[in-house]
């Protein structure tokens, strides 16, 4: 029999707020978290705007010297940590150190290192590379170091599975704990690749709004008006737990996760499958999984990117998976729309944005919705967050290579 895994802490890290707290907030309100660049000079851009997060300042949970030693992702990802940790009041000891793991995975690891370290090897030769700068740079060191700041000696791991990276770290520890690897995963995504070679390589692309004039209406998913995503950056968190472990200690049970599913399109390196065929299959497993029927999923946090071919197919995918329900109650939202596009921490930021609809009765919006898309004719719950009674939320990621990740909560119930 599989056993029973429950959310019992959040974490975040967005370009809205610092903390769970702050984001939430931010998101009730509509707030964008779009502005001119601040990290590098993008005069020279053809993009010049992103969503950063603002006020960060590791030096209050880490000590100069650690902090010199990590990438920016490794600080988002600790600071959501140890608010997860602190939330869920879960307390790592000799007696339970070998059954609580760590996953947290990025979409590129410390990118900033990366074009950094390689600036000094050209100007100045080899022996000026930092020591540190492939402990810094590398995708797992997230999870590593968040192992041993509290001493989780259970499963280490990180995915590189580009923008469904966060969600499938989340899966993958709602399966460990399923079955008896761990007792509790400290699980999600931090990302922090806003950088001018990341920026430059997006827009090369095409993949970036070039709304330079209003960067705060260019995160626009669903929208007629679409013309590319908002990159973001950041880090999103959850502890999940073994049901009867959580009720041991007395943990207070935030949601249960029921459903995990994972698919690869087959198709395109960027581009999604035109048929849906990738997310169609990816939210059916993840709701069988869950063992429901579709109609009982309320509200879906899109993968919702703002770009003109996601966004279309998306919604296909969405409308064949819960054929009339799709049209006739099911609230879907982007919160894109307001954190940007956080890549491989997008999926560990709305996770818990999912489980916080659940728990707070409350679905965001998608903001800067203004002209309807005969492509896209959902709920999209406009503009303004909603009261919303949600037993099942259904969280989509999907990724450059074609890789889709799904997740389904539920409002725990004895």
């Amino acid at each position: 029999m599989k056993r029973r895994v429950v959310v019992t802490g959040l974490g975040l890290v967005t370009p809205v707020g610092n903390d769970v707290s702050a984001t939430w907030s931010a998101l009730m309100k509509g707030e964008n978290g779009a502005d001119y660049i601040k990290k590098f000079d993008a005069e020279n851009f053809s993009v010049k705007f992103a969503c950063e997060v603002k006020g960060f300042d590791p030096l209050n949970f880490l000590d100069k010297k650690e902090a010199r030693r990590m990438g920016a992702f490794t600080h988002f990802a600790l600071a959501a940590s140890d608010e997860a940790m602190k939330h869920s009041g879960l307390k790592i000891d000799e007696s339970n150190a070998e059954m609580v793991g760590t996953y947290i995975s990025s979409g590129i690891g410390d990118f900033w290192a990366i074009e950094r370290e390689h600036e000094k090897l050209l100007k100045s030769g080899p022996d000026r590379v930092s020591p540190f700068f492939i402990v810094s740079a590398i995708v797992n060191l997230a999870a590593g170091n968040v192992s041993i700041r509290h001493g989780a000696k259970g499963p280490n791991s990180a995915t590189a599975t580009a923008c469904s990276a966060g969600a499938h770290a989340i899966g993958d520890s709602f399966r460990l704990i399923e079955r008896g690897d761990a007792d509790a995963m400290i699980c999600g995504g931090a990302e922090s690749a806003i950088t001018p070679m990341s920026v430059a390589g997006f827009a090369s692309m095409r993949a970036l709004s070039t709304r330079n004039d209003e960067p705060k209406r260019a995160s626009r998913p669903f929208d007629a008006e679409r013309d590319g995503f908002v990159i973001g950056e950041g880090a999103g968190i959850m502890i999940l737990e073994e049901l009867e472990f959580a009720k041991a200690r007395g943990a207070d049970i935030l949601a249960e996760i029921v459903g995990y599913g994972m698919t690869g399109d087959a198709f395109h390196v960027t581009m999604p499958d035109e048929s849906g065929s990738g997310a169609i299959r990816v939210m059916e497993r993840a709701i069988k999984d869950a063992g429901i029927e579709p109609e009982r999923i309320g509200y879906v946090n899109a993968h919702g990117t703002s770009t003109p071919y996601n966004d279309k197919f998306e919604t296909l995918a969405i409308k064949r998976v819960f054929g009339e329900h799709a049209t006739n109650g099911l609230a879907v939202s982007s919160t894109k729309s307001m954190t940007g596009h956080a890549l491989g921490a997008a999926g560990g930021i709305e996770a818990v944005i999912s489980v916080l609809a659940i728990s707070e009765r409350k679905l965001p919006p998608t903001i800067n919705y203004e002209f309807p898309d005969p492509d896209c004719d959902l709920d999209y719950i406009p503009n303004e967050a909603r009261d919303a009674e949600v037993e099942h939320a259904l969280s989509n990621s999907f990724g450059f290579g074609g890789t889709n990740a799904c997740l389904v909560f539920k409002r725990y119930t004895e």
